[in-house]
């Protein structure tokens, strides 16, 4: 299918200069609130349908948060888009000076499946509320909530304005193919190498929001009970397919067994004794992925969970002791509902451990020692941070969300995401009752005077 005749209608809708009307961001945004809160039951069944979300978590993690965004844009933009002053230069004496927040122009959004609402939804505000048009490709894998996505879109806005478009790779290929003003990607670190090859072609700024093996460090000092309880919701939150999740737990090794035995306790506490039947426990999103899983959990040694139930696309929240740096599950992202615990002894065996691993998005440490707290936080390099529990970097939308290096570039979330999408243009506007002499040739031979005076601004 050829994209050009829509992008070109958003084109025109740009050039009209009507996005930039701070009243016409505010009613887009208020009419997608509007229809999200029509739709909002509908969105639970659409998440139970594509992942079996629990209706609480559906909404804790994907419409509370989405809602939240838009009321955060809603009381900022006034602000966030005024024309800002700033002090002139004495070289350009007398002038003033401007900063001029102005929209990229179309944007291409794609995202992932596995908080499929929430990370269809979070840029495209931040992208709306910045005053470009959309278009918005997400994830197949999601087929329910995706068409949902759609139709709240379509009920929204204009399609000249923002616009869904349904379909797989090929149709992301296709998309990708168009010049676009820029691009937003969630997903993989595979996928976004394609998307960073494709912005290249017409030097398209972009946005890549990947993953990586988020490593967890627990140190011989902290409160076990509570430890335990806050990794297993990390990590076992929507089945384990977070990109923020713990990927594996680094435990010293004085502490590996307690800390084993605690981790199981709280898995039951969490889903019972039968998570298969646990209304508050996920599944994978499709069977392409519970092969991929299970191939992980052979040759290694699971002290708890193990099960796996392709039909019904179940995989029972699982532990792995000591598997070896070389095996599958420690080689990608797991992006499921399974638990490495590696033990260590020293500050070099940490080192040994994570410099195996590229710069992930996710970086957490437990302990009660401030000093060995801020030693890892300054030396390693991760997306965002968190001691002594798990992924509420997310919550807080004044803290940008961003990966750096393979984990991603680019950062968004509140401010983070009207920046994002925002071009500061720079302009200033030079008097004509005055002109210093001083930049003009034939330049003066002697300058020390000048010289001087520059020197001390």
């Amino acid at each position: 299918m050829n994209y050009i005749e829509l992008i070109d209608s958003q084109k025109f809708l740009l050039k009209s200069q009507v996005t930039k009307s701070v009243s016409f961001r505010k009613n887009s945004l208020k009419k997608l609130l509007k229809n999200i809160n029509i739709n909002e039951e509908q969105i639970y069944q659409s998440l139970k349908k594509d992942l079996n979300k629990p209706e609480y978590e559906s909404y804790i993690t994907e419409v509370y948060v989405i809602k939240k965004e838009i009321k955060t844009m809603l009381k900022n933009i006034n602000r966030w888009s005024k024309i800002k002053n700033i002090k002139s230069s004495i070289i350009n004496f007398p002038s003033k000076d401007y900063i001029i927040p102005e929209p990229y122009g179309t944007t291409l959004l794609i995202s992932p499946w596995n908080y499929p609402f929430q990370l269809a939804l979070g840029p495209l505000i931040g992208a709306v509320a910045s005053g470009n048009t959309v278009i918005l490709k997400p994830s197949e894998h999601a087929e329910n909530t995706s068409r949902l996505v759609e139709k709240i879109i379509t009920d929204s806005f204009n399609k000249n304005h923002v616009c869904v478009i349904l379909g797989d790779s090929k149709v992301a290929t296709e998309l990708l193919s168009n010049r676009w003003d820029y691009i937003f990607f969630t997903g993989s670190t595979n996928v976004g190498k394609i998307i960073a090859k494709a912005a290249a072609i017409h030097l398209t700024p972009y946005t890549l929001e990947l993953g990586g093996k988020n490593p967890c460090i627990v140190d011989k000092t902290i409160p076990i009970k509570l430890t335990a309880k806050r990794i297993i919701w990390g990590k076992f939150l929507n089945c384990g397919q977070t990109c923020i999740a713990p990927d594996f737990i680094i435990a010293h090794s004085s502490i590996i067994k307690a800390l084993s035995n605690e981790l199981i306790i709280e898995i039951k506490n969490a889903f019972g004794n039968n998570p298969i039947e646990s209304k508050s426990y996920g599944r994978i999103i499709n069977t392409k992925h519970i092969v991929r899983l299970e191939k992980m959990l052979q040759n290694v040694n699971i002290i708890h969970g193990g099960t796996v139930n392709c039909e019904t696309k179940y995989i029972e929240p699982t532990i792995v002791l000591e598997p070896s740096l070389s095996s599958e599950l420690m080689k990608v992202e797991i992006f499921g509902p399974i638990l490495p615990i590696i033990s260590y002894d020293t500050d070099e065996d940490l080192d040994i451990i994570l410099n195996k691993y590229e710069k992930p998005l996710g970086f957490y440490i437990f302990s009660k020692r401030n000093s060995f707290i801020k030693k890892i936080q300054l030396k390693y390099s991760f997306g965002g941070g968190v001691a002594n529990d798990t992924i509420i970097q997310f919550t807080n939308d004044k803290l940008p969300f961003g990966g750096v290096g393979h984990s991603g570039m680019g950062s968004y979330h509140g401010k983070f995401s009207f920046d994002l999408f925002t071009h500061y243009k720079p302009f200033i506007k030079k008097s004509l009752w005055l002109d210093l002499w001083v930049r003009y040739a034939p330049y003066p031979v002697k300058f020390k005077l000048i010289k001087k005076i520059l020197n001390k601004i």
